[in-house]
């Protein structure tokens, strides 16, 4: 996807280039004072830890440790969350929030380069993503986490959902990705009918060279399906500047340099999106011992409704529910924010009260 975050930040990017600048740094000091956390029982703390054989950056941000403690599984691949916090805050005032640069992302990708990132699939994530969770537990005394997993993310949240109850209070899926071993073409199809029926020739002779198959594409070819997948829905390209590329640019969090090595994180990442491609979601299972939620876009085109509610209807979990976010296609979580943290406050909390996490 990083041709198409490239595009939209040369939208985003065509004012000059000292007065850009100059906005930018007075956006992030307005920033830098809503992300701070004073409350005597908060926590804001952020820097590297020893996983998987490699350093790996966290940040652990909330008002009151009392709270639950989200997980969050970034998407990408190699796309950061840090990039959301100050959209996110809200969230900090009922959740802990821990948010973590898997590798081939974010601080972890620019500390070690692309020869410090070591093995590299959805396994090696998987066995990170399980020391990450006992290390945020261990942290923060606390016996279960909470899930929220979005985008590409989505492929190794459900795996740890469904694979280690023991160690999760809850999953919940945005962005939600349920591929079939390349069996599940609804969104190719979607695609090419919206395609045609814009008449954009070009992109449609482009998108049918790749075949519908795609766990049989290359990382090139995975990569240009996203880029007009993108480019050619209006409220997706408009989430790309508006949402993503806004977020980049103006966190307080980042540096210029962090800026630039989150598009060469990405970059090097996407080699895992075609691995993921022949992931099957229904052979995994879809029995879950946790309680299940699925928040998706209601107009999203990259992960559309449809196949995500049909694994849904299909998952066996001690309560589960799917909603709706209105007016939203990928990255639904972060164009609402307000309206995502509602669903989490008025679906998911009850959830985690009927059966306390507790402490470890």
């Amino acid at each position: 996807m990083i041709g198409t975050i490239a595009t939209a930040t040369a939208a985003v990017l065509a004012a000059p280039a000292a007065g850009l600048l100059g906005y930018r740094q007075a956006k992030r000091a307005v920033l830098a004072r809503r992300l701070r956390i004073t409350s005597p029982n908060g926590i804001d703390e952020s820097g590297f830890v020893r996983i998987g054989g490699i350093d790996q950056w966290v940040s652990i941000r909330g008002e009151d440790l009392a709270n639950p403690v989200i997980l969050e599984i970034h998407g990408g691949p190699g796309a950061s969350n840090l990039i959301y916090a100050h959209r996110t805050r809200e969230w900090e005032r009922h959740f802990t929030v821990v948010r973590w640069d898997m590798r081939g992302a974010g601080r972890t990708f620019l500390n070690g380069g692309p020869e410090g990132q070591g093995e590299f699939n959805l396994d090696r994530l998987h066995r990170d993503a399980l020391e990450m969770t006992d290390h945020v537990r261990a942290r923060l005394g606390v016996a279960k986490l909470l899930l929220v997993a979005n985008s590409l993310g989505t492929v190794l949240g459900l795996r740890l959902a469904r694979n280690h109850p023991e160690r999760y209070s809850a999953y919940v899926g945005t962005d939600q990705n349920v591929i079939g071993g390349g069996r599940d073409r609804f969104a190719y199809h979607a695609l090419v009918e919206r395609l045609r029926a814009a008449g954009k020739r070009k992109e449609l002779a482009a998108v049918t060279a790749l075949g519908a198959d795609s766990s049989a594409w290359t990382t090139h070819q995975w990569g240009e399906y996203h880029k007009v997948v993108t480019t050619t829905d209006p409220l997706t390209f408009d989430t790309m500047k508006t949402v993503v590329i806004r977020s980049l640019w103006f966190s307080p969090l980042l540096t210029l340099r962090e800026v630039r090595g989150y598009f060469k994180a990405m970059n090097w990442s996407e080699q895992l999106g075609p691995q993921a491609m022949g992931v099957d979601e229904y052979a995994e299972g879809t029995e879950f011992r946790i309680p299940f939620f699925v928040f998706q876009g209601d107009q999203d085109v990259i992960t559309p409704v449809e196949p995500a509610k049909r694994f849904f209807d299909q998952v066996s979990a001690p309560v589960k529910e799917f909603a709706l976010l209105e007016g939203c296609s990928h990255f639904a979580s972060f164009r609402r924010p307000q309206a995502f943290l509602d669903l989490l406050l008025t679906k998911v909390r009850p959830a985690l009260d009927a059966a306390p996490a507790g402490r470890a």
